[in-house]
């Protein structure tokens, strides 16, 4: 279900054709960069926090980690990671497969700065078997938004 509003939304978007379903799983950073044949830090992981009663998600590069002096500074409270059995009823997808494509409307995206080292970047298509193959600008222009925050580690 959550891969078809995944491809419905990229389908929409004219992006359909640029998704890959590998055999082996992608729910991971390392197992992504394995199965889509990219560097770690080009997956772009779509991490899911809670914010006022509600979701927002953010992408950052693959190897990032999320500072949370710099979260707090951005979103003016402490980051909060979504318990993994309340993600797809907040986000819209499960774990392993979270990503900002066909998410709840209501979920806003952030674009972490680190993703700006890749020119290709791959994030998942709505389960632990799929990626999108996107420059950085596609990704910035599918998610609607230019919203860029810097809240991961050097």
């Amino acid at each position: 279900m959550s891969m078809e509003k995944a491809r419905k939304y990229l389908e929409a978007k004219g992006y359909g054709d640029r998704i890959i379903v590998p055999e082996a799983s992608t729910a991971t950073v390392e197992l992504a960069a394995a199965a889509l044949g990219a560097e770690p830090g080009a997956i772009a992981k779509t991490l899911s926090f809670l914010m006022g009663g509600g979701a927002i998600l953010i992408l950052t590069e693959g190897t990032a980690r999320i500072d949370n002096h710099k979260f707090k500074q951005v979103f003016h409270t402490k980051a909060k990671m979504i318990p993994g059995d309340q993600v797809e009823t907040l986000v819209g997808h499960a774990p392993g497969g979270v990503c900002p494509f066909g998410a709840n409307p209501e979920v806003p995206v952030y674009l972490d700065v680190s993703l700006k080292k890749h020119p290709v970047v791959y994030p998942a298509a709505g389960d632990d078997h799929s990626g999108v193959r996107l420059t950085v600008e596609e990704l910035e222009s599918l998610v609607g938004m230019d919203r860029w925050v810097d809240v991961c580690k050097e």
